[in-house]
C-alpha cells in the first residue's frame, strides 16, 4: 500500500513538473526589421555606401588605365621590338595583378568595416532585447524573422520604444 502511495506521489510530481514547464513564456522579436529600421544602422549604410563609392570609383579608374594603356600597347606592338613588347606584356600582368589585388583589398576592407559597424548596434539590440525580456517575465524570445507560427507577444515594438526609434 505504501508503495502504490509512493508511486502515485511520484507521478504527481512527473506529471506537475511536466505542466510546468509546458506553461513557459516564450515571446518573439524581429531583430532584421529593427535593424533595418535603426536610425544608426540607417547612418551605418551610408557611410558604408560612400566607402563602396570611393572603392568602386578607384577600381574603374584603374581597369580605364588598364585598358588605355592596352590599346596603346596593341596598336605600337608591330612597330617595337620583341624585347620592348615582352616588357610590355609584363608591364600588362602586373598592372592586372594589381588591380585584383585592389578590389580584393577593398571588398574585404569593407566586408570588415560592416562588421566593425554593425556588430555594435546588434549588441546594443541583444542587450535591449534581453532587458524587456526580463521585465516581461520572458524565459524564451525567438527571433521573429525565422517562426512559421508566432501566438507569443511581440517584443520588436517594446524594444524599438527601448532603443528610442
Amino acid at each position: 500500500m505504501k508503495q502504490i502511495k509512493t508511486l502515485l506521489i511520484a507521478a504527481m510530481v512527473v506529471l506537475g513538473a511536466n505542466t510546468m514547464t509546458a506553461q513557459a513564456k516564450v515571446a518573439h522579436v524581429n531583430i532584421a526589421e529593427i535593424m533595418t529600421k535603426m536610425p544608426a544602422m540607417l547612418d551605418a549604410q551610408k557611410q558604408l555606401e560612400k566607402l563602396s563609392t570611393t572603392y568602386d570609383a578607384e577600381y574603374k579608374k584603374m581597369v580605364t588605365e588598364y585598358q588605355d594603356l592596352l590599346k596603346k600597347y596593341e596598336a605600337e606592338a608591330k612597330t617595337v621590338t620583341d624585347a620592348v613588347n615582352e616588357t610590355r606584356g609584363k608591364e600588362v600582368q602586373d598592372m592586372q595583378q594589381r588591380i585584383v589585388a585592389y578590389r580584393d583589398n577593398a571588398q574585404k576592407e569593407l566586408q570588415q568595416k560592416e562588421s566593425d559597424i554593425t556588430k555594435p548596434l546588434y549588441d546594443k539590440v541583444r542587450t535591449s532585447i534581453q532587458k524587456i525580456g526580463k521585465a516581461k517575465g520572458m524565459q524564451y524570445i525567438l527571433d521573429g524573422a525565422s517562426l512559421l507560427l508566432a501566438d507569443g507577444p511581440d517584443l520588436t515594438a517594446d524594444v524599438k520604444k527601448d532603443l528610442g526609434f
